[in-house]
């Protein structure tokens, strides 16, 4: 990869990573992770995303396995990580219900889509491995975890030492697909 820069090259290795060595991630260290999600930008400066991180390993494994259970069995797997951290929508009346209306947009879904992105290649810069989770039981995680109606239970991310790197990286599409000057192809 000569000639990119480091940001060129952090993306370019960034995977989601299903396989965690079993140790504990140090606090700072995933504070550094959550700083850089806080740093996001957001529609009006809104700032909605809110973070539960499990770190403590009882409380963890229990979250983990009422989250992963049922239909949402193939995700048990996240279970092993040492750190889970439920991420949370604190919704604004104006950036999300007039904005979403008008535009037809749910802007703190762009607004935490940006921050943990951020967070995920901090911790790879960390020599962390992040996977993004979309597929759980967020029911029960707030009813395990009561959360207040105020927040909206959005995503989940794991986190860890990487225990091992994917082997090949995955197909993406090619510029010519999804990028055009001037005109819709």
């Amino acid at each position: 990869m000569e000639g990119i820069g480091p940001l060129e090259k952090l993306i370019h290795k960034r995977r989601s990573i299903r396989k965690y060595q079993d140790r504990p991630v140090e606090r700072e260290t995933i504070l550094r992770c959550i700083e850089a999600a806080r740093l996001g930008p957001s529609a009006e400066n809104v700032q909605p995303w809110r973070f539960i991180i499990l770190d403590e390993p009882q409380l963890r494994l229990r979250v983990a396995k009422k989250a992963f259970s049922g239909i949402y069995l193939t995700t048990r797997w996240a279970a092993k990580a040492p750190v889970l951290i439920v991420i949370l929508a604190k919704l604004d009346i104006i950036a999300n219900k007039i904005g979403a209306h008008l535009q037809n947009c749910q802007f703190y879904l762009l607004d935490i889509g940006a921050a943990v992105q951020q967070m995920a290649l901090q911790a790879q810069e960390l020599g962390l491995g992040t996977c993004w989770l979309g597929w759980f039981n967020g029911k029960k995680v707030r009813r395990e975890l009561k959360i207040p109606d105020m927040y909206r239970v959005v995503a989940m991310m794991s986190m860890g030492h990487i225990e091992r790197q994917p082997r090949h990286e995955k197909p993406r599409r090619s510029m010519e697909e999804i990028a055009w000057f001037n005109e819709c192809r």
